[in-house]
């Protein structure tokens, strides 16, 4: 809302020679610095009172899992307060509603409605996992999973369908395939100022194509960041990573100089989502101060479909779903863990007569906890397999 009212009160401003006063909120890389800035400094003050509100109506996590050596190492979870994802979705839409074009942008409108959503989804789960233990201790089960599959794919389909409506222009409903030019290079400084050619063989998305990827990467993504969500720190840290890496590319996507230079996808209004994306990493940030080990509290299924949605739904927007494998490798190498573990077993089960496992326990952060790591060795090893990733990511830009 300061911005749009900075853009209202332009010409009383102008006619008093007080413009120069709020020229800086123009600035697209200012406003996304400062909502990181504001929902960091946001979920460090309202932080404290949440997780004692959260503790003294022991909306607690007891996680249980089907191996009793992990269920050891875990005790120390049990109790400590979870849904504590509407801290971080909270700081991120005041940001956003502060600092971003919430009134003409139709990109921030779906980003929101996505946050909202998702975590409502995921507040659900979260509550109906809490009343059902303390109604039947031992008793952990919040929706089915085809329940919240449903939910994620409905939204995903809901979510494509408009967003392609929103990105009217031809660039904006390209596949960015990885290496590929999606326009001619400039060949001089000049006809940057041009509008670019578009290159030959580049795939042009109808609505259907480009709903059923922005289904996929949006319903996908906010499955795997919900399945990394196991340790202190892990999720957190990760979406931190992954989201300042956002920035750089909605930057570019919204900047019609730089996408034609690196020649990957332009797509107009994209660039605001960058406030949003800063505002995401800095109340991860925030986060992170109170889910660091020993956690004090945990942002459950709340924050981790919503942010992970999220997530997805800012690689759709400025088309780059490719990247959004590489800079969430660590997302869907956990996904793909326990899909991987639960197909063999089942298989090996009907084949064999016992199922048998691929790893010690799945998600796979856990088959390496049961191995010897430390829980504080495998989520700074996770950040760092994600920092490197998310350089081959931006580095590959360059490479067409």
């Amino acid at each position: 809302m300061l911005y749009n009212l900075t853009e209202a009160l332009q010409g009383w401003l102008d006619d008093r020679g007080l413009s120069w006063l709020v020229m800086v909120m123009y600035q697209l890389e200012f406003r996304a610095l400062f909502a990181f800035l504001l929902s960091f400094a946001l979920v460090l003050v309202i932080g404290p009172r949440v997780i004692r509100w959260l503790a003294l109506r022991k909306i607690g996590d007891t996680p249980e899992f089907g191996n009793d050596s992990l269920n050891q190492l875990m005790q120390s979870r049990a109790g400590t307060p979870t849904m504590g994802g509407i801290i971080i979705c909270g700081a991120l839409l005041v940001s956003t509603a502060l600092l971003a074009d919430v009134i003409h942008n139709r990109f921030i409108h779906l980003g929101v409605v996505v946050v909202l959503c998702f975590a409502v989804v995921g507040g659900f789960d979260d509550w109906l996992k809490l009343t059902q233990s303390q109604r039947a201790p031992g008793v952990r089960d919040g929706l089915f999973a085809w329940e919240k599959l449903l939910f994620q794919v409905g939204f995903g389909l809901l979510v494509g369908f408009f967003l392609y409506r929103a990105s009217g222009s031809f660039d904006a409903h390209v596949l960015n395939l990885p290496f590929q030019r999606t326009y001619l290079p400039t060949p001089s400084i000049e006809t940057l100022m041009q509008p670019p050619s578009i290159a030959p063989g580049v795939w042009v998305l109808g609505i259907g194509s480009f709903t059923l990827i922005a289904m996929l990467a949006i319903a996908g993504t906010s499955n795997a960041v919900n399945m990394t969500d196991g340790m202190d720190g892990l999720a957190t840290g990760t979406l931190i990573i992954a989201s300042l890496a956002m920035m750089v590319l909605l930057w570019i996507s919204g900047s019609p100089r730089a996408a034609s230079f690196l020649m990957v996808p332009s797509v107009p209004g994209t660039g605001e989502l960058m406030v949003m994306a800063g505002a995401m990493a800095g109340a991860c940030s925030g986060f992170l101060w109170f889910n660091c080990s020993p956690a004090r509290v945990f942002m459950g299924d709340t924050g981790s479909l919503a942010l992970g949605g999220l997530l997805g739904y800012f690689a759709v927007a400025c088309r780059q779903e490719i990247l959004l494998l590489l800079i969430g490798g660590i997302f869907f190498l956990e996904l793909g863990s326990i899909v991987a573990q639960t197909s063999y077993f089942k298989w090996s089960r009907r084949r064999y007569g016992q199922g048998r496992r691929i790893f010690r326990c799945a998600p796979i952060h856990h088959h390496f906890h049961l191995g010897g790591w430390k829980e504080q060795q495998v989520v700074v090893r996770f950040w760092l397999i994600t920092v490197v990733l998310t350089m081959i990511a931006l580095v590959s830009l360059k490479l067409r």
